[in-house]
């Protein structure tokens, strides 16, 4: 699957530098995040994004958008500890590679496309020391593969989009539990040259 999904990025922008024109910008923004599955009770944690992207026009109105991100995703739940309830976040720190074709009219656009994430750290904050610190990164698996959908609008050279991330993949290194990402992603991006 990840080799699939390398060969046709790189063969997508490879043939579209060829064709097209392109800009490239920096972005960040907020993630609201939470996870899906065999999990109960967790709630959405706030984190962030920040990284690039390149911008590959084929026209006035289709384009390919790859990022590199550095995503701050997970979710909060409520522990028991002892007798006492603990809140509970789990941070999940991850470089993400969406890769968006993105459709315009006018200043407005609409993007869907995979996206692949390598986990960095993972790891449990909480007011609670028995719980606070707590390394879980070897109970979740290296990669992440999810879809995106979203839609933008450009001010000039600066840029809105607002994405929801649909996990298709089990992060969990157990086989027995299925537990997916879902994130929602609002960025402002800053076109720093090339385009129009």
């Amino acid at each position: 699957m990840k080799k699939l999904f390398f060969t046709v990025a790189a063969v997508a922008f490879s043939t579209a530098t060829l064709f097209a024109q392109l800009s490239v910008g920096a972005k960040a923004g907020v993630n609201l995040s939470n996870v899906n599955g065999d999990v109960e009770d967790t709630d959405m944690k706030v984190g962030f994004h920040v990284g690039g992207y390149v911008n590959v026009a084929f026209s006035d109105a289709l384009s390919l958008q790859p990022e590199l991100l550095f995503n701050s995703v997970g979710y909060k739940y409520t522990d028991m500890d002892g007798l006492d309830e603990a809140d509970v976040t789990t941070n999940l720190n991850y470089i993400s590679i969406p890769v968006s074709l993105m459709y315009s009219f006018g200043p407005a656009n609409i993007h869907v496309g995979p996206q692949l994430g390598f986990l960095m750290s993972a790891k449990t904050k909480s007011d609670v020391d028995e719980l606070d610190g707590e390394d879980v990164k070897d109970g979740l698996k290296s990669t992440d593969l999810g879809f995106n959908v979203g839609a933008g609008v450009n001010f000039g050279k600066l840029n809105a989009t607002a994405r929801y991330t649909i996990g298709l993949s089990n992060i969990a290194d157990d086989d027995d539990f299925d537990v997916k990402n879902g994130v929602i992603q609002l960025s402002l991006g800053y076109k720093l040259f090339g385009g129009e």
